[in-house]
């Protein structure tokens, strides 16, 4: 009854039905196969016509059977095949093509009224202890061919009634959209197929598994690919696999290092892409590069058409967590919004003359906040060093690159109105004087102040030409220092490196270009020397890596505290090691020898090329010879070079002349070929074969190298060494010396380093010019 007391009527209860009938006729028009239809709307269909059970099968390849996918209860699912005899209710539907109201299937009179054949398999209901009564049964009927396509069937009305009339009319309209939908998008054969039956025939899972799985994923509410992927481990790129064998598009993988397209996303919000499933990925010479969940789908709607009118859109089908994967990497994992959100509202602005005003809104100006803190994060969380903003004079867009692995690579461009506010945010966020524009200017940022990360960047700005001012902001590399054997020193290298660290006194120095690792290399000796009864201090600028039991200082050169200042301290504040962060100048070398002559142990850095040009340069400061000979324990130079990636160098054996060429660059410092030759292949051989490995290039890296490996050059200050330096020597008799000694030069421990498996000669030739 109604609020008025009032019985509904039957044609209120009519227009009721067939309003929600409209409503799910909709959603079937939304789906793309079977599956769907069975597996999502299958409850929709119990509500609609009020029953308990909704059974929808399709006519099988050989013509002589019907098939469903499930049987569907609450959250019970079931394969179910039967003939099309009167042998069941639903063959007898689908032999005579008319749909069959029954009160009582157990009635056999009531059956003989349709036919004396006609037979309900109580089976079912044996096995499961339900009682099957009410029962209304449907062919679908293709609307052109009018052949078979399958028969739907609903179980048991709630009101334990007959179903009605109007059931009856309503079902013979839903046969009616089933049928255009299966004759528009779906073929019959490939209704039972879902997309993941690749698995299944390249025997990456067996069919039942494969039903356990999506069961499981509906218990748990979960994406089925979750399961595959974490229950079962099957790998994205197999699902994708499967998924491009369905859908009859290439498979498109998730790729870290893939530029965010920026012009491209400008218009499209994260929570549409998520609910919509595609994503533009890049602008190609084939055309537009769209990854979707469901090709078939995007293509039918026409969406992508409208929103890139000018594009031809080229699909590529991905698994739903790479795709997940994509929208993270583009639009960021949800901290203060997307790039692509962020720079949707910042529209170049200029004036009357075509000139940028500079001015932003407030509203802009906080979007432009996040937008700095957002690329902060995204650098961090992607292992870059530095952060590159590089403002174009004019119109032109301010360009921001990160460095990865020792090489730029572009990011996103910001609209050129807005490279004023951006320079003068990052002033105001290290406290520099954002009206002087003329004059470079560093500073430090400490980002817990603005951002979730406990990090610090050391950031200069410098005027270039047009007016405008470039920033590079170097993310310091925080957190604990390596243990000395995790380096990648060659364990020959190593115990030299060790037993001269561990002498009582003397000076110690680490060279190579900024970027070389130095400051990392120092901090793991220190680590090593670190014990309770050991008083260390260090001078850095900045203080980059903390260790528990040094005592650190920042050099603050604006308040008057620089390296000389702070050594001068160290020497009257009882140490057994000093470390200083830089040696520049003739006064810090000098009490840096000083220091370590009276008993201390000293290590610092240089900016050198090589061990043996680094005692030149201090001799050329006036040092005086004999003093810094005395001091000398030893000078480590280091480069990175590019680390082969693991999982998808290539092996192979090289041929002579490479062989040779190896050999030529190891022995051009005069040492005997033959006796390397010898030795390399006491090392490195197996069953008498070299083998060295190339740069091939997957999902996981950048065209096939991840990460970096030091190259090593350890110089010690032998007897030998030390008589040379005394008497001014040149740099050839130097390396001529300390070679005789057993140093190895960059180069060399780079070849070594080739034949160990871990870069390639490439990258060797890339860091050790001569």
């Amino acid at each position: 009854m109604n609020d008025a007391g009032v019985r509904p009527t039957d044609v209120d209860l009519r227009l009721a039905f067939f309003q929600k009938l409209q409503t799910v006729t909709t959603k079937i028009h939304a789906t793309s196969n079977l599956d769907e239809i069975m597996l999502d709307l299958g409850m929709e269909f119990c509500d609609l016509f009020n029953c308990d059970r909704f059974t929808l099968y399709a006519l099988d390849t050989q013509k002589d059977h019907i098939v469903s996918k499930v049987k569907t209860g609450l959250t019970s699912f079931r394969d179910l095949k039967l003939a099309i005899t009167p042998a069941s209710i639903a063959g007898y539907v689908a032999l005579t093509r008319k749909t069959i109201n029954l009160a009582d299937v157990y009635d056999q009179n009531e059956l003989g009224r349709y036919s004396p054949e006609l037979r309900f398999q109580q089976g079912v209901d044996q096995r499961t202890g339900y009682r099957t009564k009410q029962m209304l049964v449907a062919p679908l009927i293709s609307v052109q061919s009018r052949e078979l396509l399958g028969v739907v069937q609903f179980i048991n009305n709630r009101d334990r009634v007959p179903f009605s009339t109007i059931a009856e009319d309503g079902v013979k309209e839903l046969c009616e959209t089933l049928s255009v939908a299966f004759s528009q998008r779906m073929k019959p054969p490939q209704m039972v197929r879902t997309k993941y039956d690749g698995l299944v025939t390249e025997a990456m899972i067996s069919a039942q598994e494969l039903e356990a799985a999506t069961r499981s994923a509906r218990a748990k509410e979960i994406d089925i690919e979750d399961v595959l992927i974490d229950e079962y481990e099957i790998k994205p790129a197999a699902i994708g696999v499967s998924l491009e064998k369905h859908f009859g598009v290439p498979y498109e993988h998730f790729r870290p290092d893939r530029l965010k397209p920026v012009e491209l996303l400008k218009n499209l919000k994260r929570q549409y892409v998520e609910e919509s499933g595609w994503m533009p990925l890049e602008d190609s010479k084939e055309g537009l590069l769209v990854a979707a969940l469901d090709p078939e789908r995007v293509a039918h709607t026409h969406i992508v058409e409208q929103i890139f009118p000018r594009a031809k859109p080229v699909y590529r089908v991905t698994s739903h967590r790479e795709f997940r994967q994509m929208v993270e990497l583009f639009f960021g994992l949800g901290d203060n919004g997307s790039v692509g959100d962020l720079l949707s509202g910042m529209d170049d602005v200029y004036d009357e003359d075509g000139e940028s005003s500079g001015e932003v809104s407030e509203a802009v100006e906080n979007e432009l906040v996040k937008l700095l803190n957002k690329i902060i994060m995204d650098a961090y969380r992607q292992g870059v060093s530095d952060i590159h903003i590089e403002p174009l004079p004019g119109k032109g867009k301010t360009g921001i690159r990160f460095r990865k692995d020792g090489s730029l690579v572009p990011y996103i461009e910001i609209p050129a109105s807005y490279r004023a506010a951006l320079v003068a945010r990052v002033k105001i966020m290290c406290d520099l004087d954002i009206s002087e524009r003329r004059k470079p200017q560093d500073g430090k940022i400490k980002f817990k102040k603005y951002g979730p990360l406990d990090i610090e960047l050391r950031v200069a700005t410098i005027p270039s030409s047009g007016g405008v001012e470039d920033i590079v902001m170097r993310i310091l590399a925080a957190g604990e220092p390596i243990p000395l054997d995790k380096l990648g020193v060659l364990p020959f290298n190593l115990e030299r490196l060790r037993a001269t660290v561990s002498k009582p006194y003397g000076l110690f120095f680490v060279c190579g270009p900024t970027g070389s690792g130095k400051t990392t290399t120092l901090h793991s000796v220190l680590n090593y020397l670190n014990t309770p009864d050991t008083k260390i201090w260090t001078a850095e600028d900045p203080v980059e890596i903390t260790q528990k039991g040094l005592r650190q200082v920042q050099v603050n050169r604006k308040a008057g505290l620089d390296f000389s200042t702070v050594m001068r301290a160290f020497l009257r504040a009882d140490p057994d090691i000093i470390m200083v962060g830089e040696m520049r100048d003739k006064e810090t070398v000098s009490m840096g020898i000083e220091a370590s002559l009276t008993g201390h142990l000293v290590f610092s850095t240089l900016h050198t090329n090589s061990a043996p040009e680094s005692i030149v340069r201090l001799l050329d400061m006036g040092m005086d010879p004999f003093n810094f000979s005395d001091a000398l324990l030893g000078i480590l130079a280091q480069r990175l070079a590019k680390r082969l990636c693991g999982k998808c160098k290539q092996a192979y054996e090289p041929s002579e002349a490479e062989l040779d060429a190896l050999l030529s660059e190891y022995c051009e410092d005069l040492l005997d070929k033959s006796t390397i030759l010898a030795r390399w292949r006491e090392q490195y051989t197996k069953d008498g074969k070299f083998t060295v490995y190339r740069a091939v290039g997957c999902d996981e890296c950048n065209k096939g190298y991840k990460g970096r490996v030091g190259l090593h050059e350890l110089m010690l200050g032998t007897d030998k060494v030390k008589k040379l330096l005394q008497e001014h020597a040149r740099v050839a008799q130097l390396i001529a010396a300390a070679l005789e000694d057993g140093m190895l030069t960059l180069k060399m421990d780079g070849i070594e380093k080739i034949l160990l498996g871990i870069t390639d000669i490439k990258m060797v030739r890339a860091v050790c010019i001569k």
